[in-house]
């Protein structure tokens, strides 16, 4: 007989918590069609977790509640690099200190002459910074981005366009040289990034005349740069957003039931409670998006 006791705790300890989550995410009659989860209670609870896991992540990782830290260094972006060409069959690049000093001299004459292009102001090619530092090239390549928090991030923007992706993975090339350079560009606060592909012209018998390849600026659309964006999130912002989706969900549940509340409540704003707070979960989405995707190709 008391073998039985323990099988019924566990099945009321169940349906207890099955209970509270359906009066917390489920329209119904016992919640008076309100989940818990977006009644006012709800929503500060919801706010104080998404404000902790950002900031307090932020300030874990950078000392700043604002996570202004850029986290990119040449080792991670050739990493990230080889990875995309491993998984795809390619060789792997070497890194190319000569390459990286022609990529730090192209990124200082960005913040000089104050441009955001592959030909300077004065008409100075990427390929002219391979000549400074004696490069001799028979297939170059140029990739930019600037304004990214991670390496992997920048490498899935690079992936996400067809041209950066060209030369992230072309096969011509067998080194890539990294300049991550910080300063004022247009008046504002800069993270240049800049990566010079190539492959000597002494290890292509016969070349004719080298091959260059710069990538376009601008290549990514709309939609992929969300794409790009939801790629690079911490775990904590990752986190914050699902919170915020799921809070926008069960508001639009509510939204559908709003015929069913109770008259005195019907007759005031929160007859239209849950579209307002689905809209408001995902206004601050598009917040927390809007400030940690910022980075252009």
């Amino acid at each position: 007989m008391k073998k039985t006791k323990k099988p019924v705790k566990l099945l009321t300890a169940r349906k207890r918590v099955q209970h509270h989550v359906k009066m917390a995410v489920v329209p119904h009659a016992k919640n008076q069609f309100r989940p818990h989860l977006v009644r006012s209670h709800g929503i500060a609870v919801v706010l104080l977790l998404v404000a902790t896991l950002v900031f307090g992540s932020n300030w874990l990782s950078t000392g700043s509640v604002l996570g202004a830290e850029v986290n990119i260094t040449p080792v991670s972006l050739l990493k990230d690099v080889n990875n995309e060409r491993m998984q795809r069959g390619e060789v792997s690049l070497k890194y190319d200190q000569q390459l990286s000093q022609a990529a730090f001299l192209k990124a200082q004459n960005m913040f000089d002459q104050q441009y955001w292009a592959h030909n300077a102001p004065d008409g100075t090619t990427p390929w002219s910074w391979f000549g400074k530092v004696g490069y001799n090239y028979a297939f170059a390549g140029e990739n930019l981005a600037k304004n990214f928090q991670s390496a992997s991030a920048t490498v899935a923007a690079w992936m996400a366009s067809q041209k950066h992706r060209d030369n992230v993975l072309g096969q011509e090339y067998t080194e890539v040289g990294f300049a991550i350079v910080d300063g004022v560009l247009n008046e504002k606060q800069t993270t240049l990034v800049v990566a010079l592909f190539g492959r000597p012209s002494a290890s292509v018998a016969g070349a004719v005349a080298p091959v260059e390849n710069s990538a376009p600026l601008g290549g990514l659309s709309a939609m992929s740069q969300f794409g790009v964006t939801l790629q690079s999130l911490s775990p904590a912002l990752l986190s914050s957003m699902i919170l915020l989706m799921v809070t926008s969900i069960v508001a639009l549940m509510a939204h559908t039931y709003r015929r069913q509340l109770p008259l005195a409540i019907r007759q005031t704003w929160r007859y239209h409670h849950g579209l307002l707070k689905a809209s408001g979960a995902m206004a601050i989405m598009i917040v927390l998006i809007a400030l940690y995707s910022g980075g252009q190709i």
